[in-house]
């Protein structure tokens, strides 16, 4: 646990002794109640299962906009260990498990960057551990702990005076207000969550503290969270695909048919090894598709969390009310990521070995190969997030007005403060097979299980002073801080009246964000005889005995070695692989053209206002509003001067800006067709801005496989016209069938597409053509579809939740859009008696595209989940719980989709399993 001094421990100890003072101020009138918010929303109260949905049925039928919320009244009752997983069961909304957790929401088959998450309202900076994830909008979920949560609204359709830049819909997390507390409480949780595959487990703890004086003038609330999670991912993954035609003639480094590579010894191409039937089936299949690689994939990471939180509210009269909020997330995402795998789409060292192939639906299914490239790449990573957020907030409620003034901060900073990367090489002979399941076999000895047969590339030549010398690249240690900020400033005014329109308010608000990150390292020029290091080196030892436990056939894949990153770290510090000639290289961005590409400054002013309108005439209720944004951005990165080469010196900073205006009116609609139907319906003009990481210059580059990736600083926003309608009939007391149908217009939509690009190659030294994905505005798409949720309680315990949501979604050109499923399936039965409950989520997605990546448009397969809960209730103050999480152990399936190949599905881009998480808890209230 980090023990750090910060403005939110002082001002801790400052309230505390506040409070004691406060105690004896006189009592003052109760609180009227807050008009900010003229909607009744539609509530999930996660405490008493068949009083929470009832709830849910009472609320549902008063709100005027298309919102969905789950509450938790009491401390550690969100039957999930993050926020993300709590709101599943929401129609619509879909999260991301790619660590095993969920960590990304899509809303109404929209991409997660479409969606934004609020805190009280409020903009919650969200730095990113992941080195290879750039800066987005996207929230991180795996941050937030959910015992500090009140209420979770998801905004389906929008309103004026809720900031803008959500497509899909917006999530507003609220935490809680000390004067709703009944009494002074004391509540929590211990616990202990384990993982089957890790086999081991970590303790969990939680408490609230609140107090409000006598006079209900003054309180507080104090938080204080630690978790600890073992995460652990077991897969089979390749890096990319190669074609038929690859095979034959080769990229660069010769074929396995034509254009054969050198035997120098002789001085003549080596002869063909292709031939017969291999040769026969390349020539009818050049365009057939296969893997460049298969990885025995190791991932590894200790999740650590603490998390502080203070409430404070004051309200000296019955009129003014005063909340500060303060929030203090230390997080250590310490990981490590390994691979060991068969390289045979190197250009190099892999394409010109090929001597039989096997080809399938267009896909090159099984492969043999004489002496090529087997690679045993190895990632350690010390990684952190730390998010502070402030907020204060003065509301002044009249009997016929009210204002309200609100300022905060919140900034986030993390990434990965030191990584180090080792590339180990090997040559054997060894056949892969993705017929059925993935499969690598070896002719002969296996480097798998043994560390001394792989060993840094030491480079070529002998003379370091003739041009025909080159060292090798044996890995690289860097740093990659990431930072987010955001301040805002907002006011907000209105006027009640005794008409049809009982509401018009308005308001204004400024917003200045900052994010970027900064890249730099020293890189391993290793020479042959002195840094060409062997794995043995390192503290060799086995992966564990269930190492892709749950995979099947999977040959030689399962049964290998992993070393000590941090013992290599230490190697490439102390300069022990230097040469003679060489000195030791000084950490810093401009070392490498990598680096420099990926660090850039976006920052984005924001200016906004809104006017609004709620009516409620006979039946007829809603709002109608329009909201006017000015955005400012610009894009400050690095220009190298003297073309593809560029020395440390030969860097200029560039600024790219950007000004836009948007005007977006929306209108809801809710009508009481009859006692137990209501009709709902939304009209509005949304707007999603670019990706941080999108509008950066940064790049990427895979000196192997000759694709990269990077960013564009010239995106326009996203624009879309969204149109909702929604029918719920109350059939039977607690009980609802509720239908809605959404469509979305979507212009300037942003999708990655691929073109050739020339940059510097550093295996090789000569400028070279890569395939680059940069993301561009496609055009048009469009998102429609529709949901359908059931939910009743029965007189005997027992109840249902269901819901299914169709959504179909497609840009204009044929692509498809980023996250959408087009079906998705939740289903939660329970039963609930005076001291046991216990209920069953079952939740299932279709098949998504996620993002194109070296070329490949990436899908992830359908996957289903299963989590249960059991609760028994010892007396008012204590309850027992029992939470089985990810209970199927579901194969995370993601493979590259190639237009007009048959079995593209069996192009594998990862395979992964994290195991099943239970988790006991003690909860006490008090």
């Amino acid at each position: 646990m980090k023990h750090r001094k910060t403005v939110l421990s002082a001002a801790i100890v400052t309230c505390l002794g506040f409070a004691v003072h406060a105690q004896a101020q006189e009592a003052a009138a109760p609180a009227a109640p807050s008009t900010s918010d003229a909607s009744e929303l539609d509530r999930v109260v996660v405490v008493g299962i068949r009083g929470s949905l009832k709830q849910a049925i009472d609320t549902k039928r008063d709100a005027d906009s298309i919102i969905d919320v789950v509450t938790a009244e009491d401390v550690g009752k969100f039957p999930a260990t993050n926020v993300a997983e709590a709101i599943t069961i929401i129609p619509g909304v879909t999260i991301d498990k790619a660590f095993g957790q969920g960590e990304k929401v899509s809303i109404l088959g929209t991409d997660p960057a479409l969606n934004r998450t609020l805190l009280n309202g409020q903009t919650m900076a969200s730095a990113d551990w992941f080195i290879s994830d750039q800066p987005g909008r996207t929230f991180n979920y795996s941050l937030l702990a959910p015992q500090l949560v009140n209420k979770v609204e998801v905004y389906k359709s929008p309103e004026a005076h809720i900031d803008e830049g959500s497509i899909g819909g917006t999530v507003i997390i609220s935490t809680r207000k000390p004067l709703d507390l009944e009494k002074t409480t004391i509540s929590g949780q211990i616990g202990y969550l384990y993982n089957d595959r890790i086999e081991d487990g970590d303790p969990q703890a939680s408490v609230l503290f609140g107090w409000k004086n006598q006079a209900d003038t003054f309180g507080l609330i104090l938080t204080a969270q630690s978790s600890e999670e073992g995460i652990r991912r077991d897969g089979i993954e390749s890096y990319g695909t190669v074609r038929g035609i690859d095979y034959r003639d080769g990229q660069g480094g010769g074929g396995s048919v034509n254009n054969r590579p050198m035997d120098w010894s002789v001085g003549a191409p080596k002869p063909q090894i292709c031939v017969g039937a291999c040769e026969t089936t390349l020539q009818n299949n050049l365009t057939a598709v296969g893997p460049n690689s298969l990885s025995a994939h190791y991932f590894e990471q200790t999740r650590k969390r603490d998390t502080v939180s203070l409430a404070l509210q004051f309200k000296p009269t019955d009129k003014l009310d005063i909340e500060f909020n303060a929030l203090d997330v230390s997080a250590d995402y310490d990981n490590m990521s390994h691979s060991m795998f068969a390289f045979m789409g190197n250009a190099w060292n892999g394409l010109m070995n090929l001597t039989d192939v096997t080809v399938d639906g267009g896909v090159i299914t099984r492969g043999t190969f004489d002496n090529a490239l087997v690679v045993y790449d190895l990632i350690n990573r010390q990684a952190t997030v730390d998010t502070d957020s402030y907020d204060l907030k003065a509301t002044w409620n009249d009997e016929r007005w009210w204002a309200s003034a609100h300022v905060g901060r919140s900034k986030a900073t993390g990434g990965t403060g030191r990584q180090v990367y080792g590339e180990f090489l090997n040559w054997s002979d060894y056949t892969y097979d993705i017929s059925g399941d993935p499969t690598l076999t070896f002719s002969g000895a296996n480097p798998f299980t043994d560390p001394s047969a792989f060993q840094m590339d030491g480079g070529w030549g002998a003379d370091p002073n003739l041009p025909t010398w080159n060292p090798g690249w044996g890995g690289n240690i860097v740093f990659k801080p990431t930072w987010d900020e955001e301040k805002y400033a907002q006011a907000d005014f209105g006027i009640r009246l005794d008409s049809p329109v009982y509401q018009i308010r308005f308001g204004v608000k400024r917003r200045e964000h900052e994010t970027g990150q900064r890249m730099g390292g020293v890189s391993l020029a290793t020479v042959a005889g002195y840094g060409n290091a062997l794995a043995s080196q390192f503290d060799p030892r086995p992966l564990p005995s269930n190492y892709l436990s749950g995979f099947h056939n999977t040959g030689d894949l399962a049964n290998r070695f992993t070393i000590d990153g941090w013992a290599l770290a230490d190697y490439i510090l102390s300069g022990d692989w230097l040469a003679p000639w060489q000195t030791m290289p000084e950490p810093g961005t401009f070392n490498d053209p990598s680096f420099v590409s990926n660090t850039w400054t976006v920052t984005e002013d924001v200016n906004a206002a809104y006017a609004q309108a709620d009516y409620s005439w006979n039946g007829l209720r809603g709002n109608v509003g329009v909201r006017f944004v000015q955005t400012e951005s610009n894009s400050q990165g690095w220009q190298c001067t003297t073309g593809t080469v560029c020395a440390a010196n030969g860097y200029e900073q560039v600024n790219v800006r950007k000004k836009y205006n948007n005007v977006l009116p929306n209108l809801n609609v809710a009508y009481d067709l009859s006692d137990d139907v209501v009709l709902r319906a939304s009209a509005a003009k949304v707007i999603s801005r670019p990706n941080y990481g999108d509008m950066s210059n940064y790049l990427w580059l895979g000196p192997q496989t000759l694709t990269g990736g990077g960013g564009n600083p010239d995106l326009d926003p996203y624009e879309s016209n969204n149109y909702d309608f929604s029918a719920e009939w109350y059939f039977n007391e607690n009980s609802i069938l509720a239908g809605t149908v959404f469509y979305k217009d979507v212009s300037n939509y942003i999708l990655s597409t691929t073109s050739p690009e020339v940059h510097f190659n550093q295996s090789t030294n000569t400028d070279t053509t890569f395939i680059i994905s940069r993301p561009r505005n496609a055009g048009s798409a469009r998102v429609q579809g529709f949901s359908a949720a059931f939910q009743q309680s029965f007189e005997n315990g027992f109840g249902l939740l269901a819901n299914y949501t169709y959504a179909d979604a497609e840009a204009d050109n044929g692509d498809q859009l980023p996250f959408n499923s087009e079906s998705q399936v939740n289903l939660s039965p329970f039963f609930e008696g005076e001291r046991f409950s216990a209920r069953v989520t079952y939740s299932w997605r279709s098949k998504y595209y996620t993002q194109v990546d070296r070329g490949n448009y990436l899908v992830t397969d359908d996957y289903d989940s299963l989590d249960a809960s059991l609760s028994f209730k010892i007396n008012d103050r204590l309850s027992l719980g029992i939470d089985g999480m990810n209970l199927l152990d579901t194969e995370y399936y993601t493979y590259a989709e190639v237009p007009g190949i048959a079995n593209t599905e069996k192009l594998v881009r990862g395979s992964y399993r994290t195991g099943r998480r239970y988790m006991a808890s003690l909860r006490f209230q008090f």
